[in-house]
């Protein structure tokens, strides 16, 4: 029998996606060949969740935390993350700014859906998560992307934001420490930023889901710069920080003006987060520190073995990322487009990584490496590349 052809609605060809899960699904079915495959291609840290996070979402489901709860998330999980950003170079919030989602995505969408409409424009790191062109899209609003340059260490040149400013500019996106670049904004570069959003009445979404995970340095969020926090959108969540990815938790700091239209939200898609997983997020913000900077110091390594590695195969350079566990390596002497040399790393070399292409058209020339892995797996990613390079055509 036939399928009918569905009439979608227009907005849904709106709609991107992302590159690393279809990486992913050719990548396994290679291994169902009995292909073997180093994986290099997904953005989640490969250590398991804190035992004492375990064991509280555990606890909770034992003592009846599996019912409806209030929208916004629990009062006393709301303070606890408020609290948990004043600690963490962040300001600190009340439990009325404090929203709590199933996973960090939903944050994203609320907040644009919230703010943009037709005409309005949304500025956003490219190359960048694919995610925030993708919902600008779909909300109707015009994507503007700011294009990261290597010889800025790929971080926003505020100037460069300042001359795509419009009267149409509604919301900046920032992304620090970034994916897929891993570099991470100086406090000179939030606080030139914050001068234009001031300028400009812009609000702010700022994407620190990778704060946590910075090599050097003081994390910097344009939320703690004079003026800002009330207009800045702070998210983050579980799923980098404590390595909880298929939990899906994420949470973040609002405008006062901005918590009940999104709590509406809320109410309509998905009625509230998870009982039982909010104490997992109670235990994870309000717990101890030292698995989470193991987890840091063991990607410090691995980021140290990866760059170098990158910098001794020929035709490949990388500059040192900043912070979170990604790797985006220069290819251009390879004379040969980005999806095309990710195509033949997976299919010859065996390694599984990113297209910069798909994190932006200003991701060309570039691969996104996640060095998510073992140091073994890494080294033997890199022997791999090395070694199959040489028969890459043009």
């Amino acid at each position: 029998m036939t399928g009918k052809q569905a009439r979608l609605a227009a907005r849904i060809g709106r709609l991107g996606t992302e590159s690393a899960f279809e990486v992913l699904a050719k990548a396994r079915a290679l291994e169902s060949q009995g292909r073997k495959i180093v994986h290099l291609e997904i953005g989640e840290p490969d250590f398991d969740t804190p035992a004492h996070i375990t064991e509280a979402a555990a606890e909770a489901l034992r003592s009846g935390f599996t019912h409806y709860n209030p929208a916004p998330g629990y009062p006393e999980v709301r303070e606890a993350v408020g609290e948990f950003f004043g600690r963490t170079g962040r300001p600190a919030y009340t439990a009325d700014r404090i929203i709590i989602t199933p996973g960090a995505k939903p944050i994203m969408f609320y907040a644009i859906l919230a703010l943009c409409q037709e005409g309005d424009e949304v500025l956003y790191p490219d190359p960048g998560f694919p995610m925030y062109e993708s919902l600008a899209n779909f909300a109707g609003a015009t994507p503007v992307p700011v294009t990261l340059r290597e010889e800025n260490e790929f971080r926003m040149d505020p100037d460069e934001v300042a001359s795509l400013v419009t009267d149409r500019t509604r919301l900046l996106v920032l992304n620090t420490p970034h994916n897929p670049c891993g570099s991470a904004l100086t406090k000179e570069d939030v606080e030139a930023l914050a001068r234009i959003a001031l300028d400009h009445d812009l609000y702010v979404l700022s994407d620190e889901v990778y704060w946590a995970i910075r090599y050097g340095g003081e994390h910097a969020s344009i939320a703690a710069v004079d003026g800002m926090k009330d207009r800045t959108i702070l998210l983050d969540g579980c799923s980098k920080t404590f390595a909880m990815t298929g939990w899906r938790l994420g949470f973040a700091a609002f405008p006062p003006e901005l918590v009940e239209p999104v709590i509406r939200m809320i109410i309509n898609t998905v009625s509230c987060t998870s009982a039982f997983s909010q104490r997992a997020i109670l235990a994870a913000v309000t717990g101890p520190w030292e698995p989470i900077q193991a987890m840091i110091d063991e990607f410090q390594k691995r980021r140290d073995v990866i760059v170098e590695g990158l910098n001794r195969i020929p035709g490949i350079t990388c500059i040192e990322p900043a912070g979170a566990f990604y790797a985006f390596p220069n290819v251009k002497q390879l004379g040969v487009p980005s999806d095309k040399v990710a195509s033949f790393l997976l299919d010859e070399a065996g390694v599984a990584c990113l297209s910069g292409t798909a994190f932006g058209a200003g991701g060309q020339g570039y691969l996104r490496f996640s060095y998510a892995n073992s140091v073994d797996a890494i080294r033997a990613a890199l022997d791999a590349v090395e070694a199959s390079l040489p028969d890459l055509k043009i």
